[in-house]
């Protein structure tokens, strides 16, 4: 009798997940297939390795101090956006991971009511949200009236790294929040009363209970923000003013050129690179969460 439950349950929980399946095969198994076949094809659709390797041999020249040297322009493109990726990871972890906790220990009602608040700017529609940020900073934008309102002198922030790494963080600052949040609301109180009546002080608390529970929330808001962080192409355009090329931008600018296979080549590297770098940080956490 219970062989039999247990494979009715099985079957149900097949059938439950059926749609899921055809849906993540169609949406998301047969795209990426695709992006690997134009990847590794020319315009005849041959096999050929020349846009892996163009991604990491084409060199441009660029001016520094008077001196004209060969750089890999692609190499150089991928580093500027891992830098500015990893610069708003940081910053929404630092600001996220006190705010999640904060919330989880709040009240029912009052948790509701902050994830709503942080939840309404994702109603808007990204792009009116980034404009919104190009009237904020803009050189004649709020920011500099209030500024000169105060007595202090405008700044340039528009057309500035700045700019770009603020709208990263405005934009996917929520996905650092509610992963870590969802982890620390389900934390058992009874740990942390009991690292205290052992006599841990706060910090201790936190570093040997806290931050371990919730290292999996952690490694999740990382890859939440830094994956599309590192592949974003409109917020440079308009933030960056255009003056910071992204690898976002880079596929974009191959895609409306018609170079499809090499546009498809530098999003196969960047989806290798990336899943290689979730898979250590899974790693990581998986270490520290047994630890």
């Amino acid at each position: 009798m219970r062989n039999k439950n247990t494979s009715r349950g099985s079957l149900v929980q097949r059938l439950t997940l059926a749609p899921y399946s055809v849906w993540a095969a169609f949406f998301i198994i047969v795209p990426l297939i695709f992006v690997a076949y134009y990847a590794f094809t020319d315009s005849e659709f041959n096999f050929t390795f020349e846009n892996i390797t163009r991604f990491f041999t084409a060199t441009s020249s660029v001016t520094e101090n008077g001196i004209d040297r060969e750089v890999h322009t692609y190499l150089v493109i991928f580093g500027r956006s891992l830098k500015l990726a990893v610069i708003s990871t940081v910053i929404c972890l630092l600001m996220g991971y006190p705010m999640a906790y904060i919330i989880s220990r709040a009240s029912a009602r009052a948790q509701k009511i902050m994830i709503t608040l942080i939840m309404i700017p994702m109603w808007m529609n990204f792009l009116i949200r980034t404009y919104a940020w190009m009237t904020i900073l803009q050189d004649t934008g709020i920011l500099n009236g209030i500024l000169e309102a105060v007595g202090i002198r405008p700044v340039h922030i528009i057309g500035t790294e700045a700019a770009v790494v603020i709208g990263m963080v405005y934009d996917y600052f929520p996905y650092m929040i509610l992963p870590i949040y969802s982890v620390m609301a389900k934390m058992d109180i009874r740990l942390i009363e009991a690292a205290r009546d052992l006599g841990c002080n706060s910090v201790g608390v936190l570093r040997r209970v806290i931050w371990p529970l919730s290292l999996p929330g952690v490694i999740s808001g990382i890859n939440m923000v830094l994956i599309p962080s590192i592949s974003t192409f409109y917020i440079s355009q308009k933030l960056g003013n255009g003056m910071f090329y992204l690898i976002g931008d880079a596929i974009e600018g191959q895609y409306i050129a018609n170079n499809l296979h090499f546009a498809a080549a530098i999003a196969f590297i960047l989806m290798v690179i990336l899943l290689v770098c979730m898979a250590l940080l899974q790693r990581f956490a998986s270490r520290k969460t047994a630890v």
